[in-house]
């Protein structure tokens, strides 16, 4: 069985299991509930004392789906390793803390018979971005395996397109792992996060731009497919780091987004 290790673990988020399981607890607790049946959630991937709150309170709504979700479309950016296209991994396992994450092989087939999705161990093996989902979709789901995709340069209708391969039914969550504005003061992250999230509610991907998300490319693919599927988009929290854990001189936007029907 071919294994993609914890790379993060005691650094973004807790190393120790019940540590792990407390602090993931506490921040689902904490999260309003919200009344709604996601198809796809855009969630932060910063440390989760920066942006685990945020990216909760989006998690707090599959709690009820936690039965139905037995497959998750994973897509987030790459922080370290160029890619031209879409990445996946040799993996058959994806690790946590909390154990081990079974890759769904018939999802892997699929995405490959894609002309711009290649296996590229190097880009996964010390991303971020895909990793802290994991720990949150172990905690509010009950049995699922995971397609984990970095997206690179690529244009929207093409991330689209894999998308819709993937759609699936109600069994099928899609997950796109984005940050907002890095290192505004804070009143002109606020500003700009607003903007992006007016963007994100009205599916406008054409005007996301460099500077908005650096998980722009995933989003704007989300985006792109969800006026097709004539899908809404609800923010359900909206912060930065210098309301969590940092100062208000360079912060780092989070939003959280439901897409459903």
């Amino acid at each position: 069985m071919i294994e993609r290790p914890a790379a993060v673990a005691g650094l973004f988020y807790p190393d120790d299991p019940s540590v792990l399981t407390h602090q993931l607890d506490q921040l689902l607790d904490e999260a309003k509930p919200v009344n709604i049946t996601p198809k796809a959630i855009i969630v932060p991937h910063a440390g989760y004392i920066y942006s685990g709150a945020i990216a909760a309170s989006a998690y707090r709504s599959l709690i009820p789906m936690s039965d139905q979700i037995s497959r998750v479309i994973l897509l987030g950016p790459c922080h370290r390793v160029p890619v031209m296209g879409m990445a996946i991994s040799h993996a058959e396992q994806f690790l946590t803390p909390l154990g081990a994450i079974k890759v769904d092989q018939e999802a892997v087939s699929l995405a490959l018979s894609q002309d711009n999705v290649f296996v590229m161990d190097e880009a996964h093996s010390q991303e971020h971005s895909l990793e802290v989902q994991l720990p949150f979709l172990q905690h509010v789901l009950t049995d699922f395996q995971v397609l984990p995709i970095l997206v690179g340069d690529t244009p929207a209708n093409e991330i689209s397109a894999l998308l819709e391969r993937l759609w699936g039914g109600p069994e099928t969550l899609i997950v796109i792992s984005s940050d907002l504005s890095h290192y505004h003061n804070y009143e002109t992250a606020q500003e700009l996060d607003l903007r992006t999230s007016h963007l994100i509610e009205s599916l406008d991907y054409q005007q996301l731009h460099y500077d908005d998300a650096c998980g722009r490319n995933p989003v704007k693919g989300l985006l792109h497919l969800a006026s097709q599927h004539h899908l809404h988009v609800k923010t359900i929290d909206l912060r930065n780091s210098g309301d969590t854990a940092g100062s208000k001189d360079r912060v780092v936007g989070y939003g959280a987004y439901l897409l459903y029907s």
